[in-house]
């Protein structure tokens, strides 16, 4: 890493520092400064300089100003923009409860940075096909354009409160929740498993 880009992450933990609650950083165009050698995992580490960063706060406060353009992801304040580089998606989803409280039942997750979201129509579940295993990657939706990796223990808690619905013109397996219905499979692929 150069001394430049020590000196904007120094910048940017600073000026993170003195803000509260969740920053507008969908609102923030500030100039590119270059890319920080900082990597989030598959399996949601954060990395600096190869490192692991070993501090959950700290983790939490960039997790805060991640902005997603297009296929790259960025940490921004109002003054810069730093690059980083992510592995698959910026967080793990890494707890579930279902909420049966209103008209129709929702699930809420945790991520591993700490953020509470219900699953519903703006903070859908997707389901992707896992490249070489034939399997499926579960995802949701946080917020602006950032998903969690939903992990492999909650993916089989959501296989259990599956259920079948026609949807699009055809059966389909996939979780309900607050309303809305995020089809995971085929009825038929599914039934044969």
């Amino acid at each position: 890493m150069n001394e430049q880009g020590l000196k904007g992450l120094e910048s940017l933990s600073a000026a993170l520092g003195k803000s509260r609650g969740a920053p507008p950083v969908h609102l923030w165009q500030p100039p590119f400064c270059g890319d920080l050698d900082m990597r989030i995992a598959a399996d949601g580490t954060w990395h600096y300089l190869g490192t692991p960063i070993g501090r959950p706060a700290m983790v939490r406060l960039f997790a805060s100003v991640l902005k997603r353009e297009g296929d790259r992801y960025f940490l921004v304040t109002p003054v810069e923009k730093v690059g980083i580089k992510v592995d698959d998606a910026p967080f793990l989803a890494v707890a579930m409860e279902q909420d049966g409280s209103g008209q129709e039942p929702a699930l809420i997750f945790r991520t591993n940075v700490g953020d509470v979201v219900r699953c519903d129509a703006e903070h859908a579940l997707r389901f992707e096909a896992e490249a070489g295993t034939g399997g499926i990657k579960p995802y949701l939706h946080v917020r602006r354009d950032l998903w969690a990796l939903v992990t492999r223990a909650l993916f089989f808690d959501l296989v259990a409160l599956g259920e079948t619905r026609h949807y699009m013109g055809r059966e389909q397996f996939g979780i309900a929740s607050a309303g809305a219905f995020f089809p995971m499979a085929p009825a038929e692929s599914v039934a044969e498993q």
